[in-house]
Order: C-alpha cells, then structure tokens, then sequence
C-alpha cells in the first residue's frame, strides 16, 4: 500500500512520519527552537530509511500549515509541495490546532468531551480553536486573547489541549467552566499529521481537497525597514 509522509515544522521541532493503512511505518522528531529547514531533508531521509522505502513508495504527502512558527510553516509547506510537484502526488493541509487535538484526544481518558486547543504565539494573546469529540471544527481558529476566549467557549466539559492550555485553568476555575487536561505533548506531532491526511486523502472527496496555503492568523513580527530599507541620505 503507498505510503503518507506528514511532515511538521510549525512548532519546536522538525517532525516527519510515514504511514500506511492507518499505521505509522516510522518517524522521526528532532527538537529545536529554529533551523528547521536545515535539518528537515535529512530527517525524512532517516525516516525512509528506518523503513526502508524511498520517495518512489510515497503516494501522498501531508504537511501541517499553521498556525506556528511562520519560518517553520514556510519551510514545511515549500519542501512538500516541491516533492509533491516533482512526483505528482497529492498533498493535503492539516491545521497545527487540528493536530494537536488529535493527539491530545489519543492520550485522554475521556472522548466524549470538546477539545479546547490553546497555542503560545509568543505574544499576549493565544492561537485557539474548539473541537467535537469527534474532532470536526466547532469553532473557527482565532488569536485571541485568554480573557476573552474563556468568555466565549460556553459551556464545558472540555479537554484541555495545547502549549498555552494551562494558562486557562485559573480562568476556566474562575467561571465554574469543567475541564480535563491539558492533555497530550502540547505541540502538533507528525504522526497525528498522517493519521488526519489519510483519512482526508482516502475520502470520497480527495479529488476535491483544497490547496495547501499557509494559516497565520496575524500578521509576522517583522516589519519593513523605513525607507524600504534605503539609507538616508
């Protein structure tokens, strides 16, 4: 059966997995806080060769685009499409909040609970979406800031998700709100990356599947230099 690559690079670690008939083959995680693009080639080809395939077996890629790292979103997204392209496969799009409900409903004990996923955006304000049990999207992914985002998640329980998760507990005790968690590593892991593709991929839609665009939710922080950068005279 082909085999899925999922690569990760949106958050702080260069993942990849490769994946068949719903099981991962192999897998490879290398933590880092930047140079994503200087280890993710040679990361796949680790995990190729633990299990013992080559780009030739792989029948569809998968990459996580957003919202994270925009270095490490960019990266992920151009070496995925560049092998999709020069192999003519098909590559599917999964969220970075997706994912990490994914794993976060893996390792709970509870499934019959929303999922909550919070992320660090290394600013004030969080990366936030709310998921069904059955992982469908009951709300749309927003940078909000904690306050607010409480404010508006109704009623639990939930299942706490996410790197910036447990900044809500005081909050969610405040308003009386039920909650389990946080659950899971916190943090998009490529082997949930594949486990979402395949379905995606395998669906009665697949020949439909939108393209793969990056998600940021706010603008970079960098800005252009005055002047466009000229000097000043």
């Amino acid at each position: 059966m082909p085999l899925l690559l999922a690569i990760d690079c949106a958050g702080p670690a260069c993942s990849v997995a490769l994946a068949a008939a719903g099981k991962i083959e192999a897998s490879r995680s290398v933590r880092l806080a930047r140079g994503h693009a200087e280890v993710l080639m040679a990361t796949i080809a680790d995990a190729l060769a633990e299990s013992g395939a080559d780009y030739r077996d792989i029948g569809c890629f998968a990459v996580t685009v957003g919202p994270g790292s925009f270095t490490g979103i960019r990266t992920a997204i151009a070496a995925a499409r560049g092998l999709a392209l020069a192999l003519s496969r098909p590559l599917v799009g999964v969220t970075t909040l997706e994912a990490v409900a994914r794993g976060a409903r893996r390792a709970a004990a509870r499934g019959d609970a929303d999922c909550l996923v919070a992320l660090d955006t290394r600013r004030a304000d969080l990366y936030a979406q709310r998921f069904a049990p059955d992982g469908a999207a009951r709300t749309l992914p927003v940078a909000m800031m904690p306050e607010r985002l409480v404010s508006t998640v109704g009623a639990g329980p939930l299942l706490l998700a996410g790197d910036a998760a447990a900044s809500l507990v005081p909050l969610l005790d405040a308003r009386g709100i039920a909650f389990d968690g946080p659950a899971g590593e916190g943090f998009a892991d490529a082997a949930d990356v594949a486990g979402i593709a395949a379905e995606r991929w395998n669906s009665p839609n697949a020949g439909d599947l939108p393209p793969v665009r990056p998600l940021y939710l706010r603008p970079p922080d960098a800005t252009k230099p005055p002047a466009g950068g000229r000097l000043r005279p």
